[in-house]
């Protein structure tokens, strides 16, 4: 199919399209539809129901720029879903943050359940295995509630667990100490804002990146708080994280549990939970699986070859 959209005000169009057309490049990739802008149209060409999907998206940016908006990348995120959700069953998946054309939404049914369950309960646990978006899902939305103002601050906290090595004496301060064990949240942040803004707000204290440790004797209000790699807690590092939630706020805890790095002797907090706060009102567990793996197609196959192994 083929649809020419004209322009309202072909002169804004820099500001409708932003930097190297980057509004422009979200949506095709997001919807899997070509677009050409010449002059004042966007000839659009593709598979119907997409090409009917980017022209309503085309249409509420006009609109928004109509009320005098500017056009950002969260507006075009919500512009997406907005479509995606009055579009048919086999529309696009809801976009949960953009930036710099990368589209960050869910890819399978289980990650669609995840999102939803989130928007919906104050305490959510995600288990399961590596690359299943348990971590990079929960700091997007975390970004997306920042952004819209329904959190004030956010928090991501990691335990400082080696994963099976001894890593001896870590130059630097105490941030250089634990840096390394921050590190992936660090990049999944990375990955949804830019560089100055994080760091801004870091500054700010907006957004926190600390281990767990760090958690002890607080109380946070209105804020969004991740705690990941949660199989590596203990029962009592877990009650002690739990009890720091406050009024007005959300939190996630992820972690596989197929990949513990404690002693032995040591009962994982995250498997621990499940077993004493199962029913509870508000809370709510969710498990993804090898199916909702979305990196590189080899590591389903190494998850699923070790858990045979696992099981055997």
């Amino acid at each position: 199919m083929e649809l020419t959209v004209t322009l309202e005000h072909p002169e804004q169009s820099s500001a409708l399209f932003g930097p190297a057309d980057v509004h422009l490049k979200t949506i095709r990739q997001t919807l899997g539809v070509q677009m050409f802008a010449r002059g004042d149209t966007v000839r659009i060409t593709g598979a119907a129901p997409n090409v009917s999907h980017a022209a309503a998206v085309l249409a509420t940016l006009q609109r928004q720029m109509r009320h005098n908006k500017t056009i950002t990348p969260q507006i075009v995120a919500d512009a997406l879903s907005e479509s995606s959700n009055q579009g048919d069953s086999s529309g696009s998946a809801e976009v949960v943050s953009v930036y710099s054309g990368r589209i960050v939404q869910p890819r399978s049914p289980g990650q669609r359940r995840y999102i939803d369950v989130i928007k919906k309960h104050d305490m959510v646990f995600c288990t399961g295995p590596a690359g299943t978006g348990k971590t990079y899902l929960a700091v997007a939305m975390a970004v997306h509630m920042l952004r819209t103002e329904q959190a004030k601050r956010m928090v991501l906290v990691r335990p400082a667990v080696e994963a099976g090595e001894k890593l001896g004496f870590l130059p630097g301060d105490m941030q250089a100490k634990v840096n390394p064990y921050l590190r992936p949240l660090f990049d999944a942040l990375h990955d949804m804002m830019e560089f100055e803004q994080s760091r801004r707000f870091m500054a700010n204290d907006i957004i926190e990146v600390i281990p767990l440790a760090f958690m002890r004797g607080r109380t946070l209000n209105d804020s969004v708080i991740i705690l990941d790699e949660a199989q590596n807690t203990t029962p009592a590092q877990m009650l002690m994280f739990l009890t720091r939630m406050g009024h007005g706020s959300k939190m996630i805890i992820t972690g596989d549990d197929s990949q513990i790095d404690l002693p032995d002797n040591v009962t994982s907090g995250l498997i621990d939970s499940a077993r004493r706060l199962k029913g509870i009102k508000g809370l709510i567990f969710i498990r993804l699986d090898t199916h909702d793996i979305v990196r590189h197609r080899l590591v389903q196959n190494v998850v699923d070859a070790y858990g045979e192994k696992r099981d055997s």
